[in-house]
């Protein structure tokens, strides 16, 4: 290969040589000008080959692959964001439906206890009411008591009058008896 290298190298510089000394133009065509760029087009090609086209494909494909790994992770955190909104928005949800859980059984907690409170009202009033009708009906039977034995004693002051006589123990209870026999106090109480 080196023998083929060194030809194509004194091949080129006679043909250079002569291109020299014609002075053509520069779109003119000179085979030995073109042997020397096609050769070192193909060594700076091997050359690249070589050593640099591994090592830039390496970091090309490098790069894509961080690439790729940053798409992927903005994926993930897209996933990941979506999921966290989802839920989030379940969370508020379960608390909302929560809250109204907890008015409502409040509400009904405030209503019962208000329903009781006033089964209460209505026991104490009812119990009230009868005590009081109670101690009307003991204080109105004193009171026809009382009226009984005032008509007594002014019935017997009566008669004690009428008959100018006063009246012995047996003969004050009898008078007694027949006379509250007689008089009727509800009616006695009714027309006063």
């Amino acid at each position: 290969m080196e023998n083929a290298l060194v030809q194509a190298f004194l091949f080129a510089q006679e043909t250079t040589t002569t291109a020299e000394e014609e002075e053509g133009s520069l779109i003119d065509v000179v085979p030995g000008l073109m042997v020397w760029t096609i050769i070192t087009f193909l060594l700076v090609l091997w050359v690249l080959r070589r050593f640099a086209f591994s090592r830039i494909q390496g970091m090309i494909d490098k790069r894509r692959d961080t690439i790729r790994e940053a798409l992927d992770e903005a994926d993930k955190a897209r996933a990941e964001a979506r999921e966290l909104r989802e839920l989030v928005r379940r969370e508020r949800d379960e608390a909302k439906a929560e809250r109204e859980k907890i008015l409502d059984e409040s509400r009904r907690q405030a209503q019962r206890q208000l329903e009781q409170a006033r089964e209460a009202a209505d026991t104490d009033l009812k119990e009230r009411l009868a005590k009081n009708r109670e101690e009307l009906e003991a204080e109105n039977a004193r009171l026809r008591e009382q009226i009984r034995r005032d008509v007594v004693e002014l019935t017997l002051l009566a008669a004690e009058k009428v008959t100018g006589k006063v009246l012995d123990e047996a003969d004050q209870r009898r008078l007694i008896d027949e006379t509250v026999a007689e008089v009727d106090v509800k009616q006695i109480a009714s027309e006063n």
